[in-house]
């Protein structure tokens, strides 16, 4: 990832789809685009999925209930 914004929620209440949509919502809000991608801890997902426009990827480098929300490219 090229730029981005890191978000912590760990409400357990919220699903992972949840989490990320208020990540995304808050970085349109703050930086005017939409993010192509998001980051997770390898614990919370399996395998990269697709969260409306955002691709949602596990990465071992990011802190549980951390989301590295941006721009890839």
């Amino acid at each position: 990832m090229i730029t981005g914004m890191l978000w912590l929620d760990d409400d357990k209440s919220r699903s992972l789809e949840e989490k990320v949509k208020r990540a995304v919502a808050y970085y349109k809000d703050k930086y005017g685009q939409t993010p192509e991608l998001c980051l997770v801890n390898k614990a919370m997902l399996a395998e990269t999925r697709q969260v409306d426009q955002v691709q949602v990827r596990p990465a071992g480098n990011v802190i549980p209930h951390h989301f590295w929300v941006g721009q890839e490219s």
